[in-house]
């Protein structure tokens, strides 16, 4: 049987291409179904919409991936009936009327007070407290350019509640941070828990997980592939 397609959601204050040594290290692996969702950071609602967009155009099975507040769009995403599973990468997986910022009000995390709004609304990492809040186990030139480039969420998104979580339908996967500054790694723990996910994997990374630790991360990713057939 072929692989199922996978798509890949990124989270705040980065882009798709955050997903790049995942998509090559996929692609090695035989998946030839890849696509990676650039999406607006506007608000869940539109995220959710455009990331539903795409799943949409693929036929067969999809792996739905989030990272970060990527979660939270999976889960108000993934209902589509083609959505065969959901792996959660150091992300927010909120329940029905929960808000990002009230999970992180529980449990703030380390790099808390490096985010700040700007006169636009616009919520930003201080470029040089980058590295050490969201990928302090990068290399400082790939954290450089991750800080310069990254893409800022329009800061009211903190405040937009889930609807109907998908993982409550779902079989879903889990990766743990246990170094995560942007998310308490307690918090992770705890909504992995809630989830009853088919697997939790706990990996001694930052936030950027995706980046520092892409082979593991698509270990995972097969497990959940291979549970769609």
């Amino acid at each position: 049987m072929s692989k199922p397609s996978v798509v890949l959601v990124h989270g705040f204050w980065g882009g798709a291409a955050h997903w790049s040594k995942v998509i090559v290290e996929l692609d090695r692996r035989g998946y030839d179904s890849l696509h990676a969702v650039e999406n607006p950071l506007t608000s869940l609602a539109d995220d959710a919409h455009r990331t539903g967009q795409m799943i949409d155009q693929i036929d067969g099975p999809v792996v739905l991936v989030g990272h970060s507040y990527g979660g939270a769009v999976i889960t108000e995403a993934g209902d589509r009936p083609n959505v065969a599973a959901l792996v959660y990468v150091a992300a927010f997986a909120p329940d029905a009327g929960e808000t990002l910022g009230a999970i992180t009000e529980q449990m703030p995390p380390a790099a808390a007070d490096a985010i700040a709004p700007d006169s636009d609304g616009y919520a930003w990492i201080a470029q040089d407290r980058f590295r050490e809040s969201f990928c302090q186990d990068l290399g400082a030139d790939e954290a450089l350019a991750m800080a310069v480039t990254q893409k800022a969420p329009v800061a009211s998104t903190f405040g937009d509640p889930v609807t109907a979580p998908a993982w409550r339908s779902k079989p879903s996967w889990y990766q743990v941070s246990t170094e995560d500054r942007m998310i308490h790694p307690d918090n992770e723990r705890r909504m992995a828990a809630r989830m009853d996910p088919r697997e939790i994997v706990e990996l001694a990374a930052s936030h950027a997980s995706l980046a520092s630790q892409p082979t593991a991360i698509c270990d995972l990713i097969d497990a959940a592939a291979e549970a769609t057939k």
